[in-house]
């Protein structure tokens, strides 16, 4: 449980599917907000404006258990690998106490010039807040 960076996601009454559980897909809407939610408060990220952008080539999720509304999940956030250009996120996804696993994912984002769509070097802020969040 050696995560950098946590966020407590509540859960909504839509996120819970015809089963009373919390569907596959809220898992992976919940990597993506929480790694942009740290990368535009942190990394100095502008979504809207900047010409650096991050596009995901990869994700996956492994389920351990379930969850349901009215929880809430804590999701932890570290990176596994910082490259020239892209970066590997992983995140585990916890019960409000912390003491069970839910899910747990990796998501690789490559960063791009916005208008060409061509790859670009991670610097400045970017790159030094993502190496705050290397966990060996």
């Amino acid at each position: 449980m050696s995560y950098a960076y946590w966020q407590t996601v509540p859960l909504r009454w839509k996120d819970n599917d015809v089963y009373g559980h919390v569907n596959n897909v809220v898992h992976y809407s919940m990597m993506d907000t929480v790694i942009n939610t740290w990368l535009i408060e942190q990394g100095g990220l502008d979504i809207e404006a900047g010409e650096v952008i991050g596009l995901c080539v990869e994700s996956h999720c492994n389920y351990k258990g379930s969850v349901s509304f009215p929880d809430s999940l804590h999701i932890g956030l570290r990176v596994g690998h910082l490259g020239r250009s892209s970066v590997r996120y992983e995140i585990g996804m916890y019960r409000a106490d912390r003491a069970e696993v839910i899910a747990e994912g990796h998501f690789v984002h490559v960063f791009v010039d916005r208008a060409s769509r061509r790859p670009v070097e991670v610097t400045g802020k970017l790159r030094e807040s993502l190496q705050a969040l290397l966990t060996p």
